[in-house]
């Protein structure tokens, strides 16, 4: 039973098309993760929910006119909420409206994988749901250490995200895991 689910769609907004480090060679296979789970949740009926960041960083800025979905994703989501901080619950009425449906597991998707996504799933753990991290429908990009100046790929990112959400604060699930747990309730 899809009732107690929800699909968190975090940040996956325009501004990011408008930083300097965006790099559009990962997007495709995101974007198809996102829309299977997109279209998974709405077939199971379990709601769909956009999380937008607003910041004073020009690129999220709300007078930049780029805080607002990407432009492929379906529109009328079943909610929209937007956030100032790294997590999505914080200064969002997002747990009342979870709170308020039965929602007790969440599905994790969006952009920055190790920023937002990570972070409202320790937030999301704290508060007793129960998470889903799929890991195939969050992007992030290379970054570099700022004392080393090693150079982190998203892949390793990924990896590292993956191992201290693990268990502990998530189930790591691809879409397919994560969809079927809409069937088994």
């Amino acid at each position: 039973m899809a009732s107690d689910t929800a699909l968190l769609v975090i940040d996956v907004q325009q501004s990011f098309q408008h930083r300097p480090y965006w790099d559009e060679s990962e997007l495709p296979a995101f974007r198809d993760s996102v829309l299977a789970l997109i279209a998974g949740c709405r077939a199971a009926g379990a709601p769909v929910v956009y999380i937008l960041h607003q910041d004073d960083d020009p690129e999220f800025r709300p007078d930049s006119g780029l805080v607002k979905p990407m432009a492929w994703l379906p529109d009328q989501p079943d909610a929209l909420f937007v956030k100032h901080v790294h997590n999505a619950f914080t200064d969002t009425e997002l747990g009342a409206w979870l709170v308020e449906r039965g929602i007790r597991r969440l599905i994790v998707s969006g952009i920055r994988t190790e920023q937002c996504c990570e972070t409202t799933t320790r937030v999301a753990s704290d508060l007793g749901y129960r998470v889903d991290y799929v890991t195939a429908a969050t992007l992030t990009f290379d970054m570099v250490h700022p004392v080393t100046g090693r150079i982190f790929t998203a892949a390793e990112i990924r990896e590292r995200t993956e191992l201290v959400l693990s268990g502990r604060f998530a189930r790591i699930a691809s879409v397919t895991e994560a969809l079927a747990a809409l069937q088994e309730g």
